[in-house]
């Protein structure tokens, strides 16, 4: 089992200022989620000992790394975690095999919690050993450097955007491993992300952060959509909603999900039965009815009440709703609003095409 992570850091340098108290959970993903330059990287770095903060602490269970009170100040490699940066910073002069020995002879030990079989398993890296840096994909090289920060045999994973420098088939060669590690191993990683579909796909808590502020710290589906306007770019809003696989249907490629707030249809034959999924829906994707449609293509309907109304343009709002316990926005135009009539507490039918749903990762 992992240990708790707690940290109070503030940090005041030129223009940017950083306050941040945080207690995260000793097992799972725990995502720093906000738009770029907000102080998601300046917070993992003062973790781990990168950066100092001007006060504050850091300590990990029972262990202090940080403490401005009382002098205390482990340097980096006293700090028993792994570091996972944007661009792998892998050896070039060694292959990959010397380079997931570098992380494995890192910290002395007789027999660590994670072998060197189980990373080149869970990472698929056996076809990779013999090769160089410059020999591998980006998605490969950073499969590569979590390996060797997993074999260091860390207390904790801190992975600062690691699929920022990717191209879109890079990422999603790479997300299925991550996401395994996270099923598969109890060790706890913080991951940096500014990117709403990585988050989703792979965090089970999230802290909000803004202008150097943690807003927050809670379950994924709570802090998105308690969130989804203020943390989400214009016209990109949306929500995370929380279901389970009941089946597939086969001759269609659907996948059939239910929650508290109905069913829903998904493209493609996505996880097994039982299993929990993550679904990110935009608001963008979701028109409202005020009673159920007949005879159209969108196979989703789910019924719904209006919370609020708020103008985002001249032409556009944006209406929250209540879809039974969970939260879910639509963005339509103002003369739709008027058209329907929609007013706080209204029952009205959001459609969601399949089609437009961003496939789900497995839950926790």
């Amino acid at each position: 089992m992992g240990a708790r992570l707690s940290i109070c850091a503030e940090v005041a340098r030129g223009g940017f200022s950083l306050a941040a108290s945080l207690d995260l959970p000793a097992t799972g993903v725990t995502a720093l989620f906000g738009p770029s330059g907000c102080g998601k990287t300046t917070l993992l770095r003062c973790i781990a000992g990168l950066d100092r903060p001007d006060s504050g602490y850091v300590r990990i269970g029972e262990q202090t790394w940080f403490d401005s009170a009382t002098g205390v100040d482990l340097p980096v490699h006293q700090r028993a975690l792994g570091y996972v940066f944007q661009e792998g910073r892998l050896f070039p002069h060694m292959d990959v095999a010397r380079n997931l020995e570098y992380g494995w002879r890192r910290v002395p030990r007789v027999t660590g919690p994670i072998t060197r079989e189980q990373v080149i398993e869970l990472l698929a890296l056996e076809p990779l050993l013999r090769r160089r840096p410059h020999q591998l994909s980006g998605g490969e090289r950073q499969r590569v450097a979590i390996g060797r920060a997993l074999l260091s045999n860390p207390r904790i994973l801190l992975l600062d955007e690691p699929m920022s420098a990717l191209d879109q088939a890079r990422k999603a060669e790479i997300l299925p491993f991550l996401d395994a590690l996270r099923r598969q191993l109890t060790l706890p990683m913080i991951y940096v992300s500014h990117i709403i579909g990585e988050v989703v796909a792979l965090a089970d808590q999230v802290v909000l952060m803004r202008d150097g502020r943690s807003l927050g710290c809670g379950p994924l589906a709570e802090m998105l959509g308690a969130a989804a306007v203020s943390q989400m770019p214009p016209g990109r809003e949306g929500t995370v909603l929380q279901m389970s696989v009941v089946g597939h249907d086969s001759r269609y490629h659907l996948t059939e999900l239910e929650s508290g707030i109905g069913r829903l249809w998904l493209t493609g034959l996505l996880l097994q039965p039982g299993a929990t999924v993550n679904l990110l829906v935009q608001a963008s994707d979701v028109a409202l009815a005020l009673a159920p449609p007949r005879d159209q293509s969108t196979q989703n309907v789910l019924p719904a009440r209006v919370v609020a109304i708020n103008p985002v343009s001249d032409a556009q709002v944006l209406v929250e709703l209540a879809a039974g316990d969970q939260a879910l926005l639509s963005r339509i135009t103002r003369k739709a609003a008027e058209q329907l009539g929609l007013s706080a507490g209204l029952a009205v039918h959001a459609l969601i095409k399949s089609v437009a749903i961003d496939s789900p990762a497995a839950g926790s």
